[in-house]
């Protein structure tokens, strides 16, 4: 089994449940069958309650009982949604994606690394945080706006890189984006994009900002910093956290258990992979990763080849916040990678408060690392957050429900936080601050 981070031959399994959730989608009963049906159970109901019911001789409620449990098939609170907008939270898609998405691409998405320890405690450390309700504050006007490099946002709700989309969903990262625009979200594009920059921008109707692992060999990581600029990317996101590999034993399972054949889509030209699109054409060929040589000064190399703003993606400490601010960057984001990085077990809910005390505003700070719920955005920006980004939930959309899925997920999310910000007395995220919340 090769790499599953890009798009294969689908499960039968797969195909099978997916086959029968669409018959069950799009089979229409036939003209008057349904309301007829209502007006059956409607009647049995009444008859049901009726104290009139007793006064028929030899009535039976159990025939009537009987009968209603025939007119409506069972139903069980795990039934999966058979549509983007059935969805009353993320988990909703989720579980749909894990039917739909071929298996190894799936364990693509779930897996941390070890024990996925980090991981887990990106949501454990979210759930142990709780927020302090404020009463009697005028909330008839919220305003969730933010300023991030001199351009308004009408949201802090940001979509983070992830790799190879085109695993999840034949539309990928240009479903994704659209849904992005049709939202009015901020999307940061991957360096291992199953999509070629050019093409998103367009989908997206502006253009985005770039996720770039860095490329060993200098003169590559200039060609590719040119391409991006001359796309219009106002933003270059440097990633820092995965310069040492990582264990990611969850995949490597689920890959072992994936019965398809893989090898039309992970072998091109004789290659182990195909040549993701960012990568074409590179001198040199595609790139290793910039690897454990990688030091501060690369920000200052970045700096003399560019005028895109720079932010730095994987920071997790005080220290290393101090740094960028002494090497001239100009945004940090908060990350462990979903915990798919390194097994340190530290959350970037905790990691936060310090970055943040050390920027002090100086500089934006995104986060992501566990966020799934409206509540956990308020959490993250009270410890000092700007915006706070998503990862895993928008690939449980796009699996589930491609473009569809992806925009129910920002507006679940988004309505959450309006529910959440109006609940607890705090009517702009200016009012949101550590005075919102408390750890158990």
């Amino acid at each position: 089994m090769t790499r599953a981070a890009a798009a294969g031959t689908v499960n039968p399994d797969t195909q099978s449940r997916s086959a029968n959730r669409e018959r069950r989608m799009y089979d229409t009963p036939e003209p008057g069958s349904e309301s007829k049906a209502v007006h059956r159970r409607d009647l049995l109901r009444w008859l049901a309650a009726s104290p009139l019911l007793t006064a028929f001789a030899g009535c039976d409620l159990g025939l009537v009982e009987r009968a209603m449990a025939q007119e409506a098939p069972a139903r069980s609170l795990d039934d999966l949604v058979q549509s983007a907008e059935q969805a009353l939270d993320v988990f909703d898609l989720e579980r749909v994606a894990a039917q739909t998405v071929p298996t190894a691409h799936w364990g693509y998405i779930k897996t941390g690394v070890d024990g996925e320890g980090t991981q887990a405690n990106n949501r454990a450390s979210l759930e142990r945080i709780y927020i302090r309700a404020r009463r009697l504050v005028d909330v008839s006007n919220l305003d969730m706006r933010v300023s991030i490099f001199g351009r308004e946002w009408p949201t802090p709700l940001m979509i983070a890189p992830a790799g190879s989309q085109g695993a999840f969903h034949r539309d990928g990262e240009l479903a994704t984006a659209r849904a992005a625009a049709a939202r009015n979200h901020l999307q940061t594009l991957s360096s291992v994009s199953s999509t070629g920059v050019e093409a998103v921008n367009e989908a997206r109707g502006e253009p985005v900002w770039y996720q770039l692992y860095a490329p060993r060999h200098w003169n590559a990581t200039v060609a590719l910093v040119n391409r991006v600029r001359e796309a219009g990317c106002p933003v270059i996101v440097l990633t820092v956290d995965l310069l040492g590999g990582s264990n990611r034993l969850t995949l490597e399972r689920y890959r072992r258990i994936d019965d398809r054949n893989c090898e039309s889509c992970h072998r091109s030209g004789g290659r182990a992979d195909p040549v993701k699109p960012m990568y074409e054409g590179l001198p040199q060929g595609p790139p290793d990763s910039g690897g454990p040589t990688m030091t501060w000064d690369y920000v200052h190399r970045l700096r003399d080849i560019t005028d895109q703003r720079i932010v730095v993606k994987g920071l997790v400490t005080r220290e290393d916040a101090e740094l960028a601010l002494e090497h001239g960057v100009d945004g940090i984001w908060v990350s462990n990678h979903g915990g798919r990085a390194e097994g340190s077990g530290r959350a970037t809910i905790d990691a936060l408060p310090e970055i943040a005390e050390t920027v002090a505003g100086e500089v934006p700070i995104i986060v992501d690392g566990g966020f799934r719920r409206g509540t956990d955005i308020f959490k993250g920006l009270a410890r000092g957050a700007t915006a706070v980004a998503i990862g895993r939930p928008y690939l449980w959309g796009l699996g589930a429900f491609g473009q569809a899925g992806v925009e129910r997920v920002l507006e679940i999310l988004i309505e959450e936080l309006r529910i959440t910000m109006g609940a607890v007395g705090t009517p702009s995220l200016a009012d949101i601050g550590p005075h919102s919340i408390g750890v158990d």
